[in-house]
């Protein structure tokens, strides 16, 4: 990936690391399009940007993923990098269907049904990137959170095998992988002292994006102790921690 001249689409754009990454971007002179459901929050994140775009899009919506797709090809023909970050955490009692059923929705269906509405538009640029926004919480879950978990380990898997199914292509597969980041997934993790910062976690993400050879996962230090628990032989061990307080 190129770090400037990139048409970019950031869906969640409107606020966390979305709104973190389209202002890193946009700085290094790409052209940046935030996507959410929240007009007023990415008209925010506009507002202090001139020349960003913003659309509205409902993530858990097939109808509306497709007519989004749409118009955002016919609007910015130049788009070759979409970043899949929209996603949503919700503490589960047990089994709430709803709130499983939306999980799923927004944080795996979403990526699938916009990557396939977009891919043949990507095919055809020079280069473009798929990057996908993850969670350390994919390789060890978290229990009180086990859709939103579960949907990051499926995310994980899909953006692996979309990598090999296009490597003979000109469109790149990065995943993010964060750990616990301060800001407004879930009601007070912005203000959690044990979630890492978001202004240190975004410059450690620029920084490892910028590195050559191009990195296939971004997986800052802290999301590390996650991230390779099962290849350290810890998994129980972490899983334990992880899970102590709930």
């Amino acid at each position: 990936m190129d770090k400037s001249g990139n048409t970019i689409l950031i869906t969640g754009g409107g606020s966390g690391i979305g709104a973190a990454l389209a202002h890193e971007f946009h700085a290094a002179g790409n052209r940046v399009i935030i996507a959410g459901r929240r007009q007023a929050a990415l008209d925010a994140v506009v507002a202090e940007h001139p020349g960003m775009a913003a659309m509205t899009v409902d993530m858990g919506d097939a109808a509306a993923i497709a007519a989004f797709a749409d118009r955002l090809v016919a609007d910015f023909p130049a788009l070759n990098v979409v970043v899949h970050n929209a996603g949503i955490m919700v503490v589960e009692e047990q089994i709430d269907l709803a709130i499983a059923e939306a999980t799923v929705a927004t944080n795996l269906l979403g990526p699938i049904r916009l990557t396939h509405a977009l891919l043949p538009h990507l095919l055809a640029q020079p280069a473009a990137t798929l990057m996908t926004v993850t969670s350390g919480l994919a390789f060890v879950p978290l229990a009180a959170t086990p859709t939103y978990s579960a949907t990051k380990a499926a995310l994980h898997s899909w953006s692996q095998s979309m990598r090999h199914q296009l490597k003979d292509t000109g469109i790149e597969v990065i995943e993010l992988a964060p750990p616990g980041v301060q800001t407004d997934l879930m009601p007070g993790h912005a203000e959690n002292p044990q979630m890492m910062p978001l202004d240190d976690y975004i410059a450690e993400v620029m920084g490892l994006l910028r590195q050559q050879p191009a990195l296939e996962e971004i997986c800052v230090e802290r999301v590390k102790f996650l991230r390779e628990a099962e290849r350290r032989g810890e998994f129980d061990q972490v899983f334990g921690a992880l899970n102590a307080a709930h």
